[in-house]
């Protein structure tokens, strides 16, 4: 059976080739293979004259300025024309990675109407290409799970009942309100989407399967949130006689019921597109890779210029430059009284050292009596870490967990009069939440990591975990949502730290640190300052 997207991802590839610049272009999310290797041969045969950007482009290169290359060799100002000059259609693959500033300029040359983009993105779950360019796309297709020998021919929508393009307005709309689209340019690309759906098949005129087309490939990836469960409707009042007439005089638009739409589009997606807008979220831009861009929160001391090439951003060192440069005068043609002759490989930038600020959160497991007999050790080397934090420049934040849930007692701070106040607060007693304690940990950890920190988790616990993330008391299934927590943690990339404060070392808590990929430390009778001791050792 073939699979119920392919009749989409055919239908958005005639749509784009016939139009691409009114839709702007497509969010293509598939790994490397023949699949995606196929539908970008077919783009790049029927898109007029695409250019492949590789993903470190330089900003500068796409719009007009000066060739510097050219401009040293030959001695005179160079001027050149940029990429968006010269093409009107462009690929950009691992466009989960394009930074913001090329984003910005891409979105730009979508708002002017003469370009189309082709986003290929190969990036995990949670990374998704910038927001600036992806609302711009009119589609996004996922390959993922096709099959190429299934690939159907374009399936023409000739039997459908023809609708006015207000009522296809008004529907659109409101699907776009159910479905928490806030963006009225998204509604505007679906609206668009239709029409050039309607003209592949050389009609005039709007049918319901271009309105479906439209809401699976143009809307329902933007989602925020499900429609709301129909309630149960309570049996009809008897009508009076007037609304009858009245309901016999209203025009028959011929268009389904809004609901009849979305549902049919439903069905054309996988499953786990339903399970993601079931979470109500909308997964941002984040690189968790090798590749992934470090931000830091504070500019160190300069570091020696190196070779490199002008990107727009960087600085040249311009002392570095001439004494790169001086040596070459006179195998160049100069000397002394000439005009000093450069060479694009003289160019040295300007570099400093990036420096981030070190945030440790602390998870610590504040239920029960066995754990509530370690707080005051806890407490002790909270208290110490952050007397040493203001020679490292260290922050401390402290996470509880105890209960049903988790809490955020200490946001990330050097002060050590409001830690103290804070952790002489600290309650205990109930159940042992520890999923929901790693949850929070995980969402301070990136929220630090955003601003340019760089978190570290450590998370004391005598490793019993009896509460779900769901809040319900089920040993099983509090252990199953810590270790995908772990899980999410080692994803993340995020350093931590387990310290086992059971007074006999938990053989669970070992799993659960191989998990997380992360150092286990037994300490059943360890001290304040033995605490403090390794946890400043091990990270």
């Amino acid at each position: 059976m073939t699979d119920p997207r392919w009749p989409l991802v055919v239908r958005a590839l005639a749509c784009l080739s016939l139009d691409p610049q009114a839709l702007g272009g497509l969010h293509l999310r598939a790994r490397a293979g023949p699949v995606r290797d196929a539908v970008v041969n077919r783009l790049i045969r029927d898109l007029p004259a695409p250019l492949r950007l590789p993903a470190d482009l330089p900003e500068d290169l796409l719009a007009p300025g000066i060739d510097l290359t050219a401009s040293l060799q030959h001695g005179r100002l160079v001027r050149r024309d940029g990429l968006l000059a010269r093409y009107r259609s462009l690929i950009l693959p691992m466009a989960e990675r394009v930074a913001p500033g090329l984003a910005a300029r891409l979105g730009q040359a979508l708002d002017r109407g003469r370009h189309s983009f082709v986003a290929l993105d190969e990036g995990d779950e949670g990374e998704r290409p910038p927001v600036a360019l992806l609302d711009r796309l009119a589609m996004t297709l996922d390959l993922d799970g096709l099959r190429l020998a299934e690939m159907p021919m374009l399936e023409t929508y000739s039997d459908w009942d023809a609708i006015t393009e207000e009522t296809a307005i008004e529907t659109l709309s409101a699907l776009s309100l159910t479905l928490g689209i806030g963006s009225l340019r998204r509604l505007g690309l679906a609206l668009r989407l239709a029409r050039v759906s309607a003209q592949v098949d050389g009609r005039d005129t709007l049918v319901q399967a271009d309105l479906s087309f439209a809401i699976a490939t143009a809307l329902l990836p933007h989602a925020t949130r499900m429609p709301a469960p129909e309630e149960e409707e309570a049996p009809p009042p008897p009508e009076p006689e007037t609304d009858a007439a009245q309901s016999d005089t209203q025009p028959d638009t011929g268009l389904p019921d809004g609901d009849v739409l979305l549902e049919a589009a439903l069905a054309l997606l996988p499953p786990d597109v339903l399970q993601r807008l079931a979470t109500g979220t909308v997964a941002r831009a984040q690189g968790t890779g090798a590749g992934a861009r470090r931000k830091g929160n504070r500019r160190g001391r300069p570091l020696p210029a190196r070779p490199g090439r002008m990107d727009g951003r960087a600085r040249i060192d311009l002392i570095a430059t001439l004494r790169a440069a001086a040596p070459w005068q006179r195998l160049r043609g100069g000397g002394p009284g000439q005009r000093l002759r450069l060479r694009s490989a003289d160019i040295h930038l300007k570099r400093s050292e990036t420096r981030s600020d070190r945030l440790v959160i602390f998870a610590v497991d504040a239920s029960g009596s066995a754990a509530f007999a370690r707080l005051a050790e806890v407490k002790g080397a909270v208290e110490l870490l952050l007397a040493e934090a203001y020679a490292r420049r260290d922050h401390v934040a402290l996470v509880a967990f105890r209960g049903e849930g988790a809490e955020l007692l200490l946001p990330p701070t050097r002060s050590l009069l409001r830690t103290k106040r804070h952790l002489s607060g600290l309650p205990g007693g109930g159940g042992t939440p520890l999923a929901a304690g790693l949850r929070a940990a995980l969402d301070l950890g990136l929220q630090a990591r955003g601003r340019g920190m760089d978190p570290a988790v450590v998370v004391l616990t005598d490793g019993r975990p009896n509460i779900a993330l769901s809040g319900t008391a089920s040993r099983s299934e509090a252990g199953a949502d810590a270790q995908a927590m772990a899980r999410a943690l080692r994803t993340q990339g995020m350093t931590a730290l387990i310290i086992d404060t059971g007074n006999r070392p938990t053989p669970a808590l070992a799993t659960l640190a191989q998990t997380m990929d992360a150092p286990y430390l037994p300490l059943p009778r360890a001290d304040a300052k033995a605490v403090s001791k390794t946890v400043a050792a091990a990270l």
